[in-house]
């Protein structure tokens, strides 16, 4: 749970990557490690958050997540709407729905959809609901009423936070009072960053400038300006001697698909993503390839596939520690593995 705070929160769409973030970051990693913190401890949680995408939060900042995200209802946008065949109504209806279908207990989808129906009697919305990606249920997400549930023979299920999370709030943070919560978490992981960046990763650059600016503001003496490269951004206070002091590490990682490291910066900061990189890493429908790491920048990317380990380097890296990060890289994902790197 301390790393996934320490992270921001770690990308779970592809579930064996979320824990392979986890594992490459620990001193001791125990294998089932992150199934006990959602399902025994209960201190993780995973649903959708950050652009729409499923991720693994500490049970105990989900609160502070849903209330910066919750004020940012994309799925009241007209397009949205056609988008995935529904109407305004209809995405009220289902807000509404899916909480009270959901109370004291989870339900796999299909049994979702079928509660809701029952509930509202909108049986027409049933195609909208078992088609996709789970948009429909995105916003009930964004709003702290949806969460997944443990699997019931292999199958997802969801439920209520209110239900899953110990000490779950009577209700969420001021917007305000996430959003602050939200920029300084953020910076504390991804800083030095602009507003927009933070926009960008929050939800694809969807919130108003003004709340954003706004949120900034009201961090005050907690924030510094800061120059990278000639461009203005902003850092926690606190970090600002150890920023002048930190000098580019000469450690070699290699880092899982849709990693954080990767996810909190953008796509243009040729700083720490090259170039040359860039089709490499961010590849057709979204997919973000596992990278190596070097001096801080991405200096490649890697794969594990038919019994080996390579990596494609698009900038110089010192083989003995690549060989190294490949050996615990393959440990991790049990193995056997051949390295065949550097």
């Amino acid at each position: 749970m301390a790393i996934a705070r320490r992270l921001c929160g770690v990308q779970a769409q592809v579930a064996s990557s979320a824990e392979l973030a986890l594992a490459v970051r620990s001193a001791a990693p125990r294998p089932g490690a992150v199934d006990e913190a959602l399902w025994e401890d209960r201190t993780l949680v995973r649903t959708w958050l950050m652009r729409g995408t499923l991720h693994l939060v500490p049970a105990d900042e989900l609160p502070v997540y849903c209330a910066t995200l919750g004020s940012l209802p994309f799925w009241e946008k007209g397009s949205w709407q056609r988008g995935h065949g529904v109407t305004a109504a209809d995405v009220e209806t289902i807000i509404g729905a899916v909480p009270q279908a959901l109370k004291g207990r989870s339900l796999t989808r299909d049994e979702l959809v079928e509660a809701v129906i029952d509930l509202t009697g909108a049986a027409h919305l049933r195609e909208a609901l078992t088609s996709g990606w789970g948009a429909l249920l995105k916003p009930v997400s964004f709003l702290g009423e949806l969460c997944q549930g443990p699997a019931r023979d292999g199958r997802v299920t969801f439920a209520r936070p209110a239900d899953r999370v110990p000490g779950w709030p009577g209700a969420l943070p001021s917007v305000e009072e996430g959003g602050r919560s939200l920029v300084r978490a953020f910076l504390g992981a991804h800083g030095p960053a602009t507003p927009a960046m933070f926009d960008i990763w929050l939800l694809r650059g969807a919130a108003r400038k003004a709340t954003l600016r706004g949120w900034f503001h009201d961090l005050g003496p907690e924030l510094a300006e800061v120059e990278v490269d000639g461009v203005p951004m902003f850092a926690l206070a606190e970090h600002l001697d150890a920023l002048a002091a930190a000098r580019p590490s000469e450690d070699v990682h290699l880092l899982p698909g849709f990693d954080q490291y990767v996810l909190g910066a953008p796509r243009d900061l040729t700083a720490l993503l090259p170039a040359a990189a860039r089709a490499k890493v961010s590849r057709a429908a979204g997919w973000i390839s596992p990278v190596v790491v070097y001096r801080g920048r991405v200096a490649g990317v890697w794969e594990a596939r038919d019994g080996r380990l390579t990596a494609d380097l698009v900038e110089p890296v010192p083989g003995e520690p690549l060989r190294a990060a490949a050996e615990r890289i393959a440990a991790l994902l049990g193995g056997p593995l051949e390295v065949a790197v550097g």
